[in-house]
């Protein structure tokens, strides 16, 4: 499987990584989801410490284990779960991420984690003081990089003027494309862009409309995806399926790392290692699949 550096780091990531939330907590099949990435030769795992109040780490870290110096890992901190974790509160104080960042280690059975990221954030948040946190586990090697999972525009500048972050993780499919107004913007400084959900909850694979709800989806209305998605199918997936039409969207863009897809059977990892490994979408291709979709921006957080 192809790889792609990681902005301006050593971290050679593979197109596809494996969203670890879904995998569940079954151990003995999540295993053999992680073992399927593997055979893949996905070598990007992503996690984070609010999966199954900590179980998500601990199930990825033993099941990486024997491969721990091949493969990149990847966890999220910044969501604290209260007492009764029936819910849980937002702190990116420097203080909870330097004592978070304990637990996961602990939880993921390693002596560092490769890719440290921020799970969420606002402007009002204390940005300086999260920064110093993330560089302060830098120096002190408990980390070897970090970045941010965040869909707000101001939140983005932030952290690109201000720190050293080397990714962001941003929600983009064909029926997101939100984020490409700040692609340019990371490109120019050499920050590259990890993806989630390319199959926008399931509405761009196969399945189609099966998924849809009768809210629609983000700006597109039942109405919209009823003409939408057949369109896609019959202009631009005719000889493919769509699951490699998402992925490859997501991986037309340069200034894009890796796409970040769940699953939840070995099936699944298959069909989408497939889709990754599969020839890029033409210039043409790309072009279309925009004129028949919205390209949205983001309304709040500017």
């Amino acid at each position: 499987m192809n790889k792609r550096r990681l902005g301006t780091s050593d971290l050679m990531v593979t197109e596809l990584g494996l969203g670890c939330m879904s995998i569940g907590t079954d151990e003995t099949k999540a295993k053999e989801i992680i073992e399927a990435a593997l055979d893949e030769g996905v070598n990007y795992f992503d996690t984070a410490d609010l999966y199954d109040f900590g179980e998500n780490e601990r199930i990825v870290g033993k099941a990486l284990k024997h491969v721990r110096d091949k493969v990149i890992i990847a966890t999220k901190a910044g969501n604290r779960w209260n007492e009764n974790k029936d819910g849980w509160s937002w702190d990116p104080s420097k203080e909870y991420i330097k004592e978070a960042v304990k637990a996961s280690l602990k939880r993921l059975g390693t002596d560092y984690i490769d890719l440290y990221q921020l799970h969420g954030g606002t402007i009002d948040d204390p940005i300086d003081e999260t920064i110093v946190a993330f560089e302060e586990l830098k120096a002190e090697g408990y980390i070897r990089y970090y970045g941010i999972s965040s869909i707000r525009p101001n939140v983005i500048r932030e952290y690109v003027n201000k720190s050293s972050i080397i990714s962001i993780m941003m929600q983009y499919s064909i029926l997101d494309r939100r984020p490409e107004e700040v692609l340019p913007f990371l490109h120019q400084h050499e920050i590259s862009v990890v993806t989630r959900g390319p199959l926008a909850k399931g509405l761009l694979s196969e399945k189609l409309l099966e998924k849809s709800s009768n809210k629609g989806y983000l700006e597109y209305s039942l109405e919209d995806l009823r003409h939408t998605l057949p369109a896609l199918k019959e202009k631009v997936a005719q000889s493919r399926s769509m699951t490699e039409i998402s992925l490859q969207f997501n991986l037309a863009n340069p200034v894009i790392a890796s796409v970040i897809a769940g699953a939840s059977s070995v099936e699944q990892i298959r069909s989408n290692a497939k889709a990754v490994k599969s020839a890029p979408l033409s210039k043409e291709e790309v072009q279309m699949i925009q004129s028949l979709t919205k390209a949205d921006s983001y309304q709040e957080h500017r």
